[in-house]
């Protein structure tokens, strides 16, 4: 290849490394209007607490059992009375008027894979059909509502990677995951930022040589595929420079936004989450890892749950105050919870393991009221004692709220699949809690 070849190629392929993801690919389904419930939200924030997190130091706290199971950390009242939480999450204590808990949480996997694809799908695993997570098809389903060339379904800063999140629906419903450091001073977006730092200036110079070098767009104008490789460019131009950069350029957020959520990386991508759905996006996921605490639990808690409690109270209180929690629901939750008592012997040294008996959830806006819990567990959360909620009753619950009627058939879909969307009973959805 001659030089003058090469740097062509290398140019336009840079230019258009994210046309080939992104927003093309998102024509999709259409959802009859027989499917569709009064539910009104338009945007959904997924908390994903990877590793699952213990209820006795979330939403469940019982500081009435014995140091084998509380650790001897205690409970907190918040703003609502008659409501306590764990000591570990004293800023969601002062907004608990805004949100709801679950602590009945129930299902029978124990393992990351598995669990993750049921808390999900809202399907067991087996069957040799792999289902879309509920991000893909609200994804597929609402990508209407999005503006500025962003995708329907954004992951930050990474991927769950425990199952195929798109399933049946194929890659175009995939989520987009934004990689990079949100808490840096760059926040450096695949296919959203120019790579190796450029500034606009430098992307600026390398357009105007590629347009220079060539020769084949003159040469071949008029023809449908130069037109087309024109219009990709084109696309390409608009991602770098236009408004969905700039919804990734956490710098025009106020410092004192920015140290509200935290300078730490699942604040920033809290932070990142708000900016999204205010552009429309239909579902944000934050993937925070850490959680999964077999040794020294109580360690790790006193550093990452900080960090947690601090973005999350800010991200609820900060689309309250924009007045965008009504339309946006925010969940909180992980694959399940921890085992209620602690092993303290080696080589654990005070570590939790598996426990999807009983485990908790947290739900806000967009339909949810707020200020009150769903469920009980036993003395230890060892078990659940009233009102079980299965991760089928949980997520379709936010089907409905976002308008989608889940006991109805999938829409025309690659496979041909006619079975309901979710298979719960409506009876059993989360209703008591609905404003």
């Amino acid at each position: 290849m001659e030089r003058r070849e090469f740097l062509k190629a290398c140019l336009t392929m840079g230019a258009l490394g994210a046309v080939s993801r992104l927003s093309p690919a998102f024509a999709g389904m259409e959802l009859p209007k027989k499917n569709r419930t009064s539910g009104t939200a338009k945007s959904v924030i997924e908390i994903w607490i990877w590793g699952g997190p213990c209820q006795l130091e979330a939403f469940d706290p019982k500081p009435e059992a014995s140091y084998d199971y509380n650790g001897g950390h205690k409970a907190i009242p918040t703003n609502v009375e008659g409501i306590q939480i764990s000591e570990y999450m004293p800023e969601l204590a002062k907004i608990a008027d805004k949100y709801s808990i679950i602590r009945s949480m129930t299902h029978p996997h124990r393992g990351h894979e598995s669990a993750t694809y049921l808390m999900q799908t809202g399907r067991m695993p087996g069957g040799g059909i792999t289902y879309p997570a509920i991000g893909a098809m609200l994804a597929m389903l609402n990508k209407g509502n999005v503006r500025h060339n962003l995708p329907p379904y954004v992951a930050l800063t990474t991927n769950k990677g425990r199952f195929s999140e798109c399933g049946f629906l194929g890659d175009r419903y995939a989520p987009f995951s934004t990689g990079g450091r949100p808490e840096a001073g760059r926040f450096e977006v695949d296919s959203y930022s120019p790579a190796g730092g450029a500034t606009r200036a430098d992307m600026e110079r390398r357009f105007a040589l590629l347009n220079q070098l060539d020769t084949f767009a003159a040469e071949g104008k008029g023809a449908p595929v130069v037109e087309q490789f024109g219009k990709a460019g084109d696309e390409a131009r608009t991602i770098l420079f236009g408004k969905a950069a700039e919804i990734f350029n956490l710098a025009l957020e106020p410092k004192e936004v920015r140290d509200r959520y935290g300078m730490t990386r699942f604040g920033q991508s809290c932070l990142c989450a708000r900016r999204l759905v205010e552009a429309g996006v239909p579902y944000v996921t934050i993937n925070a890892s850490g959680w999964d605490t077999h040794k020294k639990h109580f360690e790790s808690l006193n550093r990452i749950a900080p960090e947690m409690d601090r973005a999350v109270a800010a991200l609820i209180a900060d689309l309250s105050e924009r007045k965008l929690l009504d339309q946006t629901i925010v969940w909180w939750t992980g694959e399940f919870g921890r085992t209620p008592k602690v092993d303290w012997h080696a080589p654990w040294q005070g570590g939790r393991n598996h426990h999807s008996n009983c485990f908790c959830a947290m739900v806000a806006g967009g339909g949810f009221a707020g200020g009150k819990v769903v469920g009980t567990s036993d003395a230890t959360t060892d078990n659940v004692a009233t009102r079980p909620v299965s991760p089928a009753d949980l997520l379709g619950s936010i089907y409905e709220l976002c308008g989608v009627n889940p006991g109805l058939p999938f829409p025309p879909n690659p496979i041909g699949l006619k079975s309901p969307i979710l298979e719960s009973k409506a009876e059993t959805r989360l209703r008591e809690i609905y404003l």
